[in-house]
């Protein structure tokens, strides 16, 4: 499977989810720096790392793939959970590259600003897309269908009742 930039998820959403995001990012990244104000700013750090729109995200996918099955006549509430639980690993595997990126600029920045950054970010892509490779050798997959994920023929469709 290739990563690939896709735009067709805009078109899907509607612009009150944009809002949704806005404000609960919004609302992450000030309540962070209340806390950095108030308890300092390495513990408002520890919370401005934590992936602000995730909340809004993981939300909006489920809501996202439940309709599109529904659409299909089919009930979509398993598909979507499967799709927020898959956002989530994303945002855990991101956190793990987040914590490479600190670490490595932090061992870095006494020789040079430009130069932390560049060392970090290159830790960074190397540590993210290697957990994201592992992850994706290492996952176990069910291959059986859940019973959720399909709803019963409607009648008058040539189906016996």
């Amino acid at each position: 499977m290739l990563v690939k930039l896709s735009s067709s998820a805009l078109k899907q959403t509607h612009w009150y989810e944009f809002a949704v995001r806005f404000v609960l990012g919004g609302v992450a990244t000030v309540s962070a720096g209340l806390i950095g104000s108030h308890f300092g700013v390495v513990i408002g750090g520890l919370f401005l790392a934590l992936p602000a729109v995730f909340c809004a995200s993981a939300t909006l996918i489920e809501s996202h793939e439940r309709r599109a099955k529904e659409k299909a006549g089919l009930s979509g509430r398993r598909r979507g959970q499967k799709a927020a639980a898959l956002d989530a690993a994303g945002a855990a595997l991101g956190s793990i590259g987040l914590a490479a990126f600190a670490v490595a600029f932090h061992v870095t920045v006494a020789a040079s600003v430009a130069a932390a950054f560049i060392a970090a970010l290159t830790v960074w892509a190397i540590v993210s897309v290697s957990a994201w490779w592992l992850r994706r050798k290492l996952r176990f997959v069910s291959r059986r269908p859940h019973r959720s994920d399909y709803s019963p023929p409607a009648k008058g469709h040539g189906l016996p009742s």
